[in-house]
C-alpha cells in the first residue's frame, strides 16, 4: 500500500531540476519528462520513480510470462524496460552480434518513491514502509542547488560501420526487398566509445537541453544507465483505450524559418516518406487488432509532421479498445517489437536486421516506461538515446532509417547522421 500527498509546485521547471539531481544519490532511478511538449496523450508532465522495494531482472527467455506474475504479485507501481532482443521470447529468432553494453533483456522494479507532477500539482506516493520521510524528501529536494559539473575530457567517438560498409549492407537489403523478402526494414548502426568516464547527470541534462523531447528519459540501474531524447511514443493504454505513435519520416530543422517550413512541407509531401509510414501504420494496425474489440482500430491522424528541436518527424496515432479477454501483458508482447524500428513482413525484416546489423541492439530500439497499479501503461521507443555502462566504460548509441524500394543508399546515410548530430555534440 501507499501513502499519497499532495503538495503545490510554484516554480516547476526549477522543481524537476531539483529531483534529478536528489535522484542520484538512488541506486534504481526512472525520471521521465514531457519538457512541456504539447501532446493529447501526455498523463504526466514529469515522473520520478527512485529506489527498488522488490524488482525483476532476466533474459528473454519467458521474460514476458515472467513479468505477467511478478506484475500480479506486487500490483503496484513497476519502472523498467523492455528491451528490443526480448523478440526471442516471442518468435525464434536470436541475438548473436556484438555487445559491449551487458544489460538484462528485461528490467523493472517496484519503486519505494514516486513523485507525479503534473502543471503545478505534485502527487507522491511512498510504499507505507517509508511514508514517514515524505516531509523531509520534500524538504531536502526543494533546497537543492544545482550541483557544478567537473569538466571531463571528450569521448572519443567511433563509427561500427564505415560509410562504405553501410552503402554495401543498404544494396544488399535492397536487394531483399526486390526480391520481395520484405517490403521495408528498420537498418540502424552503432557509434561507440572505449574506456570512457563521463558524468551521467550532466550528459542527459544536455541531451535533454539540446533536443527537449516529449519522451526523454533518464535511467540508471546501478552502474547502467540511459539517457532518452525520444520523441516517440511506443505504446499507451489507458483504460481500454491503447494508443501507438509510430514515426517514419524525418527532415533536418534549419535556422531560417521559411527554409525550415519549406522543409518541414516537403517531409509532408514526400512520397517515399509517406509510403514508409504508411506500410508501419498498417503493421501496427494488424498488430493492435490482435488484442482488439472487434472494429475498434482507428487511424486518428495520418502522416501529420511534428517539428522538435534537431527535426521534424512524421507520425501516425493509431488506438485501439483492448477486448477485456486478454491482459495487459497480451498487449505489448503481441505489438513488440514496435514496427517503426522493425519492418514489414515484422519477422523476415527481424531476420535481415540480425544478419546485416553488426551490433546487438539490445535496449536501443526497446522500450522505457511504467505500468500502474490499474493496470495502465506508457512506453517510450529508445531512440535519440545514449546508453552507458559505467563498469566497463563503455557508451554508446545507434541511429537508423527505414529501407525500401525507393531508398537511395546516400541519402539514407545522410539521414542516420542528422540523427547523430545531437548525441555527437553532447558527447564532444
Amino acid at each position: 500500500m501507499r501513502t499519497s500527498i499532495h503538495k503545490f509546485i510554484s516554480n516547476p521547471i526549477l522543481f524537476k531540476n531539483q529531483l534529478l539531481t536528489w535522484s542520484q544519490q538512488s541506486r534504481e532511478v526512472v525520471f521521465m519528462d514531457s519538457n512541456d511538449y504539447p501532446q493529447e496523450y501526455s498523463s504526466f508532465d514529469c515522473i520520478l520513480a527512485v529506489d527498488a522495494f522488490t524488482s525483476i531482472k532476466t533474459d528473454y527467455h519467458n521474460a514476458f510470462e515472467d513479468l505477467k506474475q511478478y506484475q500480479q504479485v506486487t500490483r503496484d507501481w513497476l519502472f523498467g524496460y523492455l528491451s528490443y532482443d526480448l523478440k526471442n521470447d516471442i518468435e525464434a529468432l536470436h541475438s548473436n552480434n556484438h555487445d559491449g553494453l551487458n544489460f538484462s533483456d528485461l528490467f523493472f522494479f517496484q519503486p519505494k518513491k514516486i513523485f507525479l507532477l503534473k502543471g503545478n500539482e505534485l502527487d507522491i506516493q511512498y510504499l507505507n514502509m517509508c511514508d514517514d520521510e515524505v516531509e523531509e524528501d520534500f524538504n531536502v529536494i526543494s533546497e537543492l542547488q544545482s550541483l557544478p559539473f567537473v569538466k571531463l575530457s571528450p569521448v572519443k567517438v567511433k563509427q561500427r560501420i564505415s560509410k562504405e560498409s553501410y552503402l554495401k549492407k543498404i544494396t544488399l537489403m535492397l536487394d531483399y526487398i526486390n526480391r520481395g523478402a520484405i517490403y521495408e526494414a528498420n537498418f540502424c548502426m552503432e557509434f561507440f566509445a572505449e574506456n570512457a568516464t563521463i558524468n551521467p547527470l550532466e550528459l542527459f541534462e544536455k541531451l535533454n537541453t539540446i533536443s527537449k523531447s516529449p519522451l526523454a528519459v533518464f535511467f540508471k540501474n546501478d552502474s547502467q544507465f540511459l539517457f532518452s531524447a525520444s520523441p516517440e511514443r511506443y505504446l499507451k493504454k489507458v483504460a481500454d483505450k491503447i494508443i501507438s505513435q509510430p514515426i517514419k519520416g524525418t527532415a533536418k530543422r534549419f535556422r531560417d524559418p521559411i527554409e525550415d517550413e519549406r522543409a518541414k512541407i516537403q517531409l509532408a509531401l514526400d512520397p517515399k516518406e509517406r509510403a514508409e509510414n504508411i506500410m508501419i501504420t498498417d503493421l501496427v494496425r494488424n498488430d493492435l487488432s490482435r488484442t482488439a474489440q472487434k472494429g475498434s482500430v482507428k487511424v486518428e491522424e495520418l502522416c501529420v509532421v511534428y517539428s522538435f528541436e534537431q527535426v521534424h518527424q512524421m507520425i501516425t496515432t493509431i488506438t485501439s479498445k483492448i477486448d477485456s479477454q486478454y491482459s495487459v501483458n497480451e498487449v505489448v508482447k503481441s505489438t513488440f517489437p514496435m514496427g517503426s524500428m522493425t519492418g514489414t513482413p515484422k519477422i523476415s525484416a527481424m531476420k535481415i536486421i540480425e544478419e546485416l546489423e553488426e551490433t546487438k541492439r539490445g535496449l536501443y530500439s526497446g522500450a522505457v516506461g511504467y505500468f500502474t497499479p490499474s493496470g495502465d501503461f506508457d512506453f517510450n521507443v529508445v531512440i535519440r538515446s545514449i546508453l552507458y555502462n559505467q563498469e566497463n566504460k563503455y557508451i554508446s548509441f545507434s541511429v537508423g532509417s527505414a529501407i525500401t524500394s525507393q531508398s537511395v543508399s546516400e541519402k539514407e546515410y545522410e539521414e542516420c547522421l542528422i540523427k547523430a548530430k545531437a548525441m555527437l555534440e553532447v558527447l564532444s
